[in-house]
C-alpha cells in the first residue's frame, strides 16, 4: 500500500467517525435538553467510538492483507461490534438509577439511547451513511414525540 492510499484510508475513517459524531450528538442533544443522566458528550463519543473501532479494523485486515500473515491472524467485525455492545452496557448501566422512594427506575430510555448510538456509529463505520442518518431521524422522533402513560417519559 502506498503512503497516500494509507492517508486516504485514515481520513475517510476521520470523516466516519465525525459524521457519526454528528448523528450521536442529535440523540445527546435531546436527552441533555431533558436533562437525563448522559447527554451531547457522551452520545457523541459513543457514536465516534463505533465509527473509530470499525475505520480501525479496516486498517488492521488492510495492513495484515500480506500472505504471510494469513494463518497468524483473523479479523472478525463481529467481535467488535460484540464488544462496543458490551462497553455501552456498562456505560448504559451507569445511567439507570432505582429510586426507592418512588418505586421507580429512571435512565432505562438513556441507556438504550447510547445502545442505539453505538449501532448507528457502527453503521456510519460501515459506510452506511443513508441509513444512520434515517435511524437517528427515526430516534430523535420516539425520543422527541413518544411518552408513556399519561405524558410521562420513561426516562
Amino acid at each position: 500500500m502506498t503512503l497516500l492510499g494509507d492517508w486516504r484510508m485514515q481520513l475517510s475513517i476521520v470523516g466516519s467517525v465525525v459524521f457519526a459524531m454528528l448523528l450521536g450528538g442529535l440523540i445527546g442533544y435531546e436527552r441533555e435538553a431533558r436533562n437525563r443522566p448522559a447527554g451531547l458528550r457522551t452520545h457523541m463519543m459513543v457514536a465516534g467510538a463505533a465509527a473509530l473501532l470499525l475505520g480501525i479494523a479496516d486498517l488492521m485486515a488492510e495492513h495484515f492483507s500480506d500472505e504471510s500473515y494469513q494463518d497468524l491472524l483473523r479479523i472478525d467485525p463481529i467481535r467488535i461490534i460484540e464488544a462496543l455492545v458490551t462497553a455501552v452496557a456498562f456505560i448504559g448501566a451507569g445511567t439507570i438509577i432505582q429510586h426507592a422512594r418512588e418505586d421507580a427506575v429512571l435512565g432505562l430510555t438513556t441507556a438504550a439511547s447510547l445502545l442505539f448510538t453505538a449501532a448507528i456509529g457502527v453503521g456510519v463505520g460501515l459506510q452506511q451513511y443513508v441509513m444512520a442518518l434515517g435511524v437517528t431521524l427515526v430516534a430523535l422522533m420516539v425520543l422527541h414525540v413518544l411518552t408513556g402513560p399519561a405524558g410521562k417519559e420513561d426516562h
